[in-house]
């Protein structure tokens, strides 16, 4: 086996260590009926108690957290989704993590793996492929009385309409592609003043790239945007590490918007099949509230209408204070030169 996928297939198994680690730190003694004896030195099930509830030996599952043992069977993980009560997007990330480590071709990202502090201008070097179908870009522009983008895995904005550029004001003169919605949470100093939950919204950010990242391991792009995170934000380093995952399906969000206040939104999230794992995400208004707000941003976004012309003003007649005058005439007739000296 080469030996860069040597490499990715011990990353891929340490992952998993470090998934199952976190998830048992989780899970309280009370919770899976183990009773307490005396004090205890770890947060969480001990590696013994998750390998009896598991019905698997110690010896096997000590090997899975260190990424010694390769290929555990459906059997197995469901057992130790239960054990560890496992959510059904956790679910879904373990199983994503034990393919990976177990696949003798584990996939590593287009120029092998990558060195977590690689410069940041890197991230941007590897943007994917950026073409949007027009039948998207028509969709878009069809729903316009809510906000709606095109997303990818690593959370770049690849196409957007006029009410989402405006709701989201980074969108606003990035070119396709070019604005990232994680490196807007962690990096624009006025997300926090957009999303009066902020923490929430961070967290939820770092969970989805955490998901996309077991589910996309050759994915460059989001390898970079990670690696440029973890470098220039301590709080998404601490975040990332504790191995949270989510799917952003649905869900409601939160704004402060400088126009037209505060308000939230529901949004939901709709899989592009064959669009390399891009999304559509949709947000609409679940009060009245929220439905003014987008009414009144709708209206500052809007353009504005030309002015129709005007038949030219005949001379010597008065106009009307609110009559506009023609392009080459004043007030009182056409506009002429005077004459020479």
């Amino acid at each position: 086996m080469p030996f860069p996928r040597i490499l990715a297939r011990m990353k891929a198994a340490n992952e998993l260590g470090s998934f199952l680690r976190s998830r048992r730190s989780r899970v309280s003694p009370a919770e899976a009926r183990i009773p307490v004896l005396g004090r205890r030195r770890v947060t969480g099930l001990r590696r013994e108690e998750v390998a009896d509830l598991a019905g698997v030996s110690l010896v096997y599952y000590t090997r899975l957290e260190q990424g010694r043992a390769h290929n555990p069977s459906e059997a197995v993980l469901d057992a130790l989704a239960r054990v560890l009560r496992l959510d059904t997007t956790e679910r879904a990330h373990l199983y994503d993590l034990a393919h990976r480590a177990g696949h003798r071709n584990a996939a590593v990202p287009p120029g092998g793996l990558r060195d977590e502090h690689r410069d940041s201008a890197d991230a941007e070097s590897e943007l994917p492929h950026m073409a949007v179908r027009e039948e998207l870009h028509r969709l878009l522009a069809v729903v316009g009385a809510v906000p709606a983008y095109v997303l990818t895995p690593a959370m770049d904005v690849l196409a957007a309409n006029d009410l989402a550029r405006a709701l989201v004001g980074g969108l606003g003169g990035a070119p396709a592609g070019r604005l990232n919605l994680a490196r807007h949470v962690f990096l624009d100093p006025t997300a926090q003043d957009l999303y009066p939950r902020w923490e929430d919204v961070a967290r939820q950010t770092v969970g989805f790239l955490r998901f996309s990242a077991g589910r996309r391991p050759a994915d460059a792009r989001l390898a970079g945007v990670v690696a440029e995170l973890s470098r220039r934000s301590p709080r998404f380093r601490g975040w990332w590490a504790a191995q949270e995952v989510r799917e952003k399906t649905h869900g409601t969000k939160s704004f402060r918007h400088p126009l037209v206040g505060g308000f939230d939104l529901a949004y939901e999230t709709l899989l592009l099949p064959g669009d390399e794992g891009r999304s559509l995400v949709v947000f609409t208004a679940p009060d009245a509230a929220a439905e003014a707000a987008l009414r009144l941003l709708g209206s500052w976004t809007a353009p504005t209408a030309p002015h129709a012309p005007t038949a030219p003003h005949a001379p010597g007649t008065p106009v009307a204070p609110d009559t506009p005058v023609a392009p080459g005439t004043s007030a009182t007739g056409p506009l002429t030169a005077a004459p020479r000296s």
